[in-house]
């Protein structure tokens, strides 16, 4: 009787989740239409037009650097698991596997991508979900930090009729804050550091390990943020521009939407404008969307055939130990 009623209430829960998905997957392009409809479209192309060389290059070194720590976070994976892949491999295969994930959707690049060439190269599955595992929190627990630091400081700034209003974003601050601090103290205090979840063990990192996490994720997000302030001219400030990208990252999880697409300019152009207006607004995420997404897909497709080549003919760690022991 109580199984019976645990799967209705499983079922109606799924059929909520599909039918907000839904919801957000019309109410999103509606929304984007609204905004641009009244859109200069000539002033937009002189907005992409202006962009210096220089900007352009500082963008480039700014993407550089978010990638060199999106990938880092699988060698945070590496220390915390324990497997012996050399840490190029691990930096090469991070950056394939987060290029596609940003472009296509987690269940392609972070996951299906991530098993088949940590697979080719050796590891087994419990140990890879344990890396997917830690840099999914490491990503998730630097938003927090990022999102409950901006959002106690009242950032961004909400249009009137916004139903969560000031304090709503203030006690919003609070809540996110008090879970990643709640992350790391569970980290350094938990006596019990290991649980079984669905037949996968759980372990909590140590202190250290969890401060890393922290320390890497939130300079991630915040790196993500620079190259939109770089992109747009100086009339907002960092922290607003931050405390927008981290609004819009949920709401494209939220809508399951590849890459976000409508949904980050939609956000931008609510909470911006009229400061910005439309086409400048949207020359700039044109500009992120171009150095951030499709630049480094575009190397990653290259470097995913270099690793699907190599992978199958690298010794395997377990390889790599009985020469060793020979």
């Amino acid at each position: 009787m109580k199984h019976d009623t645990d799967e209705r209430h499983a079922g109606r829960w799924v059929w909520a989740k599909r039918g907000l998905t839904l919801a957000f997957f019309i109410l999103v392009p509606v929304m984007l239409y609204m905004l641009v409809r009244n859109l200069e479209w000539q002033e937009l192309k002189q907005a992409l037009q202006s962009y210096r060389l220089s900007t352009l290059a500082l963008g480039f070194a700014i993407t550089l650097c978010s990638y060199t720590l999106f990938s880092s976070y699988d060698l945070l994976g590496r220390h915390y698991t324990g497997h012996t892949l050399p840490a190029r491999q691990v930096l090469s295969l991070a950056f394939v596997c987060y290029a596609f994930n940003l472009n296509l959707g987690s269940w392609v690049g972070g996951v299906a991508l991530r098993y088949r060439l940590y697979s080719k190269m050796g590891l087994d599955v419990p140990t890879i979900t344990r890396v997917l595992s830690l840099s999914l929190v490491t990503n998730w627990l630097g938003h927090l930090l990022i999102a409950g630091s901006v959002f106690i400081m009242g950032l961004p700034p909400l249009p009137k009729g916004f139903a969560i209003g000031a304090m709503g974003l203030l006690a919003t601050g609070a809540v996110l804050l008090l879970v990643a601090g709640g992350y790391l103290l569970a980290c350094r205090f938990s006596k019990r550091r290991t649980w079984t979840l669905r037949g996968h063990e759980v372990t909590l990192p140590s202190l250290r390990l969890a401060a890393a996490q922290a320390l890497m994720g939130a300079c991630n997000w915040m790196s993500m943020a620079l190259l939109i302030y770089v992109l747009l001219p100086a009339k907002i400030d960092y922290p607003t521009i931050l405390s927008i990208l981290v609004i819009s990252s949920v709401a494209g999880v939220i809508t399951h939407i590849p890459a976000g697409l409508g949904v980050l300019e939609a956000v931008f152009i609510t909470l911006l404008y009229p400061a910005y207006s439309k086409g400048t607004i949207l020359a700039a995420l044109i500009g992120y969307r171009a150095l951030y997404y499709l630049l480094p897909l575009a190397v990653a497709c290259v470097v995913f055939l270099v690793l699907e080549h190599h992978a199958g003919k690298d010794p395997t760690p377990e390889q790599n130990t009985e020469r060793e022991t020979v």
